[in-house]
């Protein structure tokens, strides 16, 4: 009866691990810095999918500016993402019982 048990606990992770990996794709999320001159987006797996910069931070010429605002929006992004699968994640575990 104790490896019935195991055997449907252990199919209910699988299946919430593939219920994980579609959300991890289908999660986007967006950050920005600088008051919005540098704007990124990121799926739920931290692949950076776009980068916009305000045309303006260009003209500066601040290269070193403009290096900090993408690094801080994509940090930002990924910090983001960290919290939307560990709300996923919460939610999946204490449905088989668990807890983080």
């Amino acid at each position: 009866m104790g490896g019935f048990n195991l055997q449907q606990m252990m199919s209910q992770a699988k299946q919430q691990y593939e219920t994980l990996q579609k959300k991890m794709e289908q999660t986007i999320v967006e950050a920005s810095s600088g008051g919005g001159t540098v704007t990124v987006k990121m799926d739920g797996r931290k692949q950076l999918l776009s980068v916009k910069i305000d045309p303006e931070a260009v003209k500066s010429g601040d290269v070193e500016m403009l290096q900090d605002l993408v690094t801080a929006a994509v940090n930002e992004a990924a910090r983001k993402v960290d919290e939307a699968m560990q709300s996923t994640m919460g939610g999946m575990l204490s449905g088989l019982g668990l807890r983080l």
